[in-house]
């Protein structure tokens, strides 16, 4: 006669606590794998089967679970900058710098050394291209900006790129690095591009002051010229007008005396054909009256008179 054994209560709950969890842990890696979050700041990349599948923005947002679908999270309102020459180690009331001078050091279009800083901002506006183009985006970035400003500082002097092309630079700049990146299809835009020290290498550094005080000298000297230019100059000028006026003034005197002499002339002239011995006793009455016109001394007296006792005043002596 056989016998029929009930199975045992514990082999039977071990098989059903490992199904229960297994259902558990699926439940969990489901909910856990088939929802995400996107900031309010960042937008997510969607890849399904390891191809892109869409982008999409802000809030919670479901896909398919277990590796099936897969976000890339990018921020794109951050504005990310890269240092060049040098590195921000610590911040607050003061700073720390740590400079690589290699990387800075570049060749002026004038044969000069110098060693510029700067730094770019950039802000990431295709989260796709940014995720999928380029592998190495940092680097990638980094090159470019170098190879654009070693470009615009070999094709100028070293006092340009230190005074009046240093905004014409960063302008340019920011334009070539927007160009190039866009080629690349990195999915960014520099916003901006800005110079900190332009410096000459340690190793020229004096021989670099003593040329910028000898150009400093020089423009002090035009300038002191320029100046007792701008203060003779126009005394001169004034000098010349003030001489030319007065010679305008003797020229045009002397045409009208000229010229009231020759009227005077011609009327004389006139009379002496009408009455030329009448004319001729006026002209040499008028001549006498004009030679001794200022004497107060002199009496004339006809030399043909005869009998003539030539006495006057007695009283106060012969003269």
């Amino acid at each position: 006669m056989s016998h029929f054994s009930p199975p045992k209560a514990g082999k039977f709950f071990n098989s059903g606590s490992i199904t229960l969890g297994l259902v558990v842990i699926g439940a969990l890696i489901f909910l856990f794998t088939s929802f995400y979050i996107v900031d309010q700041t960042e937008k997510a990349v969607i890849t399904r089967f390891g191809k892109y599948h869409a982008t999409t923005g802000p809030g919670l947002h479901f896909k398919l679970p277990f590796g099936i679908d897969r976000q890339y999270v990018v921020n794109v309102t951050t504005v990310q900058t890269e240092q060049f020459g040098f590195r921000i180690l610590s911040s607050g009331i003061s700073s720390t710098y740590s400079g690589d001078v290699d990387e800075v050091t570049m060749l002026t279009g004038d044969l000069n050394i110098v060693a510029v800083e700067w730094i770019m901002q950039y802000r990431i506006v295709d989260p796709k291209d940014w995720t999928f183009n380029v592998n190495e985006r940092t680097r990638t970035i980094r090159d470019v900006s170098r190879s654009v400003i070693n470009m615009l500082v070999g094709d100028r002097a070293i006092m340009d790129i230190m005074g009046s092309e240093r905004s014409a630079i960063e302008t340019a700049a920011a334009d070539f690095m927007n160009e190039t990146l866009r080629s690349y299809g990195l999915g960014i835009n520099v916003i901006t591009v800005k110079l900190q020290n332009i410096d000459p290498p340690p190793a020229v550094q004096e021989a670099f002051d003593d040329v910028n005080k000898a150009e400093q000298d020089m423009n002090r000297l035009i300038n002191e010229g320029q100046q007792v230019y701008n203060e003779e100059i126009p005394k001169a000028r004034g000098e010349r007008e003030q001489l030319i006026q007065e010679a305008q003034g003797y020229a045009a005197e002397r045409v009208n005396r000229a010229k009231g002499d020759v009227a005077r002339f011609n009327a004389v002239y006139d009379e002496y054909r009408r009455a030329p011995e009448v004319t001729r006793q006026r002209l040499y009455y008028e001549m006498i009256e004009e030679v001794f016109k200022n004497d107060k001394g002199t009496v004339i007296i006809d030399r043909r008179f005869d009998n003539f006792l030539p006495l006057r005043e007695l009283g106060q002596g012969a003269r």
